[in-house]
């Protein structure tokens, strides 16, 4: 299901009368008729709410003798929510595009001729420095704590707090043997 597609549904489920009428059509295919007498509506108002049902996708209609029937979609309603959270979003190349505008504009506030001119208060901001200092890191690589230390101090004198932030960020990895750069999940394959 499209991100589209979720909307309109969302927006028809909003109503109490229709998610009335799709009570009645999980029961049994119904037609105007029936459904306007079992929820004490007018038939117009029924065929309008199932106008707007169906546009959604949410009932299907065929005929039957001389009536028109509705029936419920049911595998619409088989559809996870998560599903259509992780489904791509319309604007997807468009909040990525925002992001990396934003990415830039805190690098360029914070650098200053390759050098950090001073650690971000905000959280946000202080991630992306450090991803920009974990980049002077090697992958399948270890480092010592002088090393390390090091390569930070180019950037910045206060090593100490960035190394510790890189490791509670999870960008920096340590144990006796000395540190490495941890691999984001994409590069992993999760």
């Amino acid at each position: 299901m499209t991100e589209t597609e979720a909307i309109r549904l969302f927006k028809c489920l909003s109503d109490k009368s229709r998610l009335q009428i799709l009570k009645s059509l999980a029961m049994e295919d119904m037609y105007v008729e029936r459904l306007a007498e079992r929820l004490s509506l007018t038939a117009p108002t029924v065929s309008f709410h199932l106008k707007k049902l169906a546009d959604a996708g949410a009932v299907v209609s065929y005929k039957n003798q001389y009536y028109m029937m509705y029936s419920l979609k049911k595998e619409i309603f088989d559809t996870n929510i998560l599903e259509i959270l992780l489904e791509k979003s319309d604007e997807a190349e468009m909040q990525a595009r925002r992001d990396a505008e934003y990415r830039q504009k805190v690098i360029h506030a914070f650098f200053e001729y390759g050098k950090l001119k001073a650690i971000p208060a905000q959280k946000k901001k202080e991630r992306i420095v450090l991803e920009v200092i974990a980049q002077s890191f090697e992958f399948d690589r270890i480092y010592s704590e002088r090393e390390v230390n090091i390569i930070i101090a180019d950037f910045h004198d206060d090593f100490c707090t960035i190394r510790r932030d890189m490791i509670g960020e999870h960008l920096l990895e340590r144990d006796a043997n000395g540190y490495w750069r941890v691999k984001p999940d994409c590069e992993k394959g999760l």
